[in-house]
């Protein structure tokens, strides 16, 4: 019995050191989450004609991207992911380098709007989501963007024509 009791203690005290020197299991230092919500801010800081917050907001949609743990991602999503990143991270520098100038801000965010969509399509953002079209935008060729809210709140027209857009689809989480 005494045996018994000293091979149990002896498998604890090893059980106790081994998880102590791998230390706690690390956690995601990125989500999708965290990338949607720099995109929504962004996109909310347009829909208010304000550039400077939406260059504040572009950045952090970069460091969102720059920072996103990919790891937890099956093939397809990585591949996915490594596609949209590039592209994102252009277009989301570009928009953080160009206070003052929202026509350019906007240009890029028609593009960035792509990209994310397609990442929170394949992988998920957390929350029920909403992609919108502005048939007006851009001469008339029209533009999408993402939302958070079914209320019509437009990003490429801002104060000129806030509820200009359609719902096309809802994303789920």
């Amino acid at each position: 019995m005494k045996r018994i009791i000293i091979l149990m203690i002896a498998i604890a005290a090893v059980q106790v050191a081994a998880d102590a020197s791998f230390g706690p299991v690390p956690q995601h230092t990125g989500t999708t989450k965290e990338i949607t919500n720099a995109y929504l801010k962004l996109k909310n800081a347009l829909v208010k004609d304000n550039s400077s917050e939406a260059a504040e907001m572009g950045k952090a949609v970069e460091t969102a991207l720059k920072s996103f743990d990919n790891t937890h991602l099956n093939i397809e999503q990585k591949k996915l992911f490594d596609d949209v990143k590039s592209d994102a991270l252009e277009n989301a520098e570009h928009i953080g380098e160009s206070s003052g100038n929202i026509v350019h801000q906007r240009e890029h965010f028609e593009l960035l709007s792509k990209d994310i969509y397609d990442l929170v399509k394949k992988v998920g953002s957390g929350q029920l989501l909403y992609w919108v079209l502005c048939p007006t935008y851009n001469s008339g060729k029209g533009a999408y963007w993402i939302s958070e809210v079914k209320e019509i709140q437009n990003p490429y027209l801002g104060k000129s024509m806030p509820t200009c857009g359609t719902i096309k689809e809802e994303i789920k989480p």
